[in-house]
């Protein structure tokens, strides 16, 4: 470990992974602060249509979102690295126009779709109108180029800043709603609003940065004529965009999944499982963050960027056996004293789910090294196949084994998406010195 961290490139990685652990460990709590309201002040049936609404808007903004961070920091950081200013602005110029583009189709689309969804996910009639009001946060959801931005210049200080504005409102928000018996209305308004301030900081903080240094310009929208000088950038945002919207589908859409199999108050129980889940799992989503900008930086021909994914998987492995443990100790007092005990069936749940923790956490570097390795494709087919079968298997087993097969299907989801993105992930290796550091369409020096 010592020697690990003499590489500058890991030392960075764990740096910027506690930039945003910090923020991340503040918004975890106010999170649950704000769970804890919605669930105390309200039945299960009418917490559950909560989390359906914020599930259905999160789910169309994420089968729609292009990856455009993921784009800013494959195309931007080289060129930032090189101070090619003008090939950066490109870049900018074209996820932003992307975000906008995405961004107006998923709000339409998420509207016309919720009349005829809303009944079969949970959302009775009388709520249609908070759903469908809801649904305008979702051209905000869509936007990742301020991220994009933020990762490529390296700024992970003002994004953990930004990662808590969110939380911090929404807590205050539940607080206010609960002791003033607000109901349904008041929470699904605290969420709202939360959520456009949060998404806003976002942007403000990435402009301000670009102002910072010296780089004009660079928020112009632009698609067809600024995507033809950036060869193969249709090619990876649609990959990834098909990726991660099977991700979402995955993830997001498993809660809309168990209301359509169960009903409302299951898929509120799920939640509950979800959050702790996705708590847990943090340290492993906080080193992604990080470690996909850095390994950006150094060349895919050469043994460096996969040793720090091996080293990164170790790590965080090693952080999913403990934080696994950890759970399964502390996660039935904690849901009773946050939740109430109305809620406990959804910790039989985490201890089923505390096993996929390690899976996940060791895995997290594959799809990051299949991207610097161009290998994009592969990454998508992965996630296609984990998707499928994972769809299929939550269907059947609620439906023959209930509420709890839905923490079996996603168990068994996060093992078959390691198995068939590190297949892959080793043939990359070892052909890697047949790659080159600088994405298509760039020069070399």
């Amino acid at each position: 470990m010592k020697h690990w961290f003499s590489d500058g490139a890991f030392r960075a990685i764990v740096r910027n992974a506690s930039y945003l652990g910090s923020s991340n460990l503040v918004s975890a709590l106010l999170g649950l602060l704000a769970l804890a309201c919605a669930g105390r002040a309200m039945d299960p049936a009418l917490f559950g249509t909560l989390v359906v609404v914020q599930a259905y808007a999160k789910s169309v903004s994420d089968f729609a979102k292009f990856q455009t961070w993921q784009f800013v920091v494959q195309f931007g950081t080289p060129a930032l690295t090189r101070r090619d200013l003008d090939r950066f602005r490109d870049v900018a110029g074209f996820s932003f126009g992307l975000d906008l583009a995405s961004g107006v189709i998923a709000l339409v689309g998420g509207m016309i779709l919720l009349p005829l969804l809303g009944h079969a996910v949970g959302i009775k009639p009388t709520d249609f109108w908070w759903a469908l009001g809801y649904c305008t946060l979702i051209p905000t959801m869509t936007a990742a180029t301020p991220t994009g931005i933020l990762r490529a210049i390296d700024r992970f200080d003002l994004i953990a800043v930004q990662q808590a504005v969110t939380p911090f409102l929404r807590a205050v928000g539940s607080v206010i709603a609960y002791f003033g018996d607000l109901g349904f209305p008041g929470f699904i308004a605290t969420w709202y609003v939360s959520s456009l301030v949060g998404d806003g900081a976002l942007w403000w903080f990435a402009v301000r940065e670009l102002r910072r240094q010296n780089i004009d310009r660079a928020l112009r929208p632009g698609l067809f004529g600024v995507a033809r000088r950036i060869q193969g950038a249709w090619d990876f945002v649609w990959t990834t965009n098909f990726a991660h919207s099977i991700w979402s589908a995955r993830n997001a859409g498993s809660n809309v999944l168990v209301g359509i199999m169960l009903g409302p108050t299951a898929a509120g129980l799920f939640k509950v499982a979800l959050t702790f889940f996705d708590a847990a799992g943090t340290p492993a989503s906080l080193m992604q963050k990080s470690f996909y900008p850095e390994i950006r930086r150094l060349d895919p021909a050469s043994d460096r960027p996969w040793k720090l994914g091996l080293r990164s998987a170790a790590l965080a492995g090693g952080l999913g056996v403990l934080v696994a443990l950890l759970v399964i100790v502390v996660g039935k007092p904690l849901i009773a004293s946050v939740f109430g005990h109305e809620y406990l069936e959804s910790y039989a749940l985490l201890q089923v789910m505390s096993a996929a923790l390690v899976v996940s956490m060791a895995g997290f570097p594959l799809e990051s090294l299949l991207y610097i390795a161009g290998r994009q494709r592969a990454a998508l087919v992965a996630q296609a196949l984990a998707a499928v079968l994972y769809a299929l298997l939550l269907i059947a087993l609620t439906h023959y084994v209930g509420i709890m097969g839905a923490a079996i299907a996603y168990f068994g989801g996060q093992c078959l998406e390691a198995f068939f993105s590190l297949v892959p992930t080793l043939t990359a290796y070892r052909r890697r010195h047949a790659l080159s550091y600088y994405a298509p369409g760039e020069a070399g020096p």
